[in-house]
């Protein structure tokens, strides 16, 4: 089965980039808005008690933060994505790291950037277009980063809780 590691920011955060992703986002309607924490990957299910357990071990010695969306940008050249851009980044990182240990064996296809995405698979005229307008847009979320979570990903592309993970408080 198919999993990734995410946090859903708050229902501000996520109301402001569903003005976007339903336009954008080719994932609109299967995801709500994430901040990846892990790519997805195939794991057996014989291994998943494993991970949950790991991942518990995370939670149990993360401390909650609070995420601050400053900006949008793009992965342009290398991926033509649109997202918010996170402005302290450090402790998203260092959760990334944790996190990345025990799930897969196979290198991240990525270098681990924390963002969120509100835009997908543009043209290079279109990114440039939209891009254009969002980058002089103001933007200023915040939100309180207090537990990630292991999703899965069902026979239809939705991908649904399997567990949540509180973190310290």
């Amino acid at each position: 089965m198919k999993y990734s590691v995410v946090i859903f920011p708050s229902s501000k955060v996520q109301e402001f980039a569903n003005q976007y992703r339903k336009r954008y986002d080719s994932t609109y309607a299967l995801i709500p808005p994430f901040i990846r924490l892990k790519e997805a990957f195939e794991l057996d299910d014989a291994k998943l008690p494993e991970l949950v357990e790991h991942l518990q071990q995370v939670a149990e010695h993360t401390d909650s933060f609070t995420a601050k969306f400053h900006r949008f940008s793009t992965f342009h050249p290398t991926n033509n994505v649109i997202y918010l851009g996170i402005q302290n980044k450090e402790a998203f990182e260092e959760l990334h790291q944790q996190v990345i240990e025990c799930c897969s064996s196979r290198p991240e296809t990525y270098a681990f950037v924390p963002h969120l995405t509100i835009g997908r698979d543009f043209a290079d005229d279109e990114l440039k277009d939209v891009y254009g307008q969002l980058s002089m847009a103001k933007v200023d979320l915040e939100t309180e980063i207090d537990r990630f979570h292991l999703i899965y990903q069902l026979e239809d592309g939705i991908w649904s809780v399997y567990q949540s993970f509180q973190l310290r408080k």
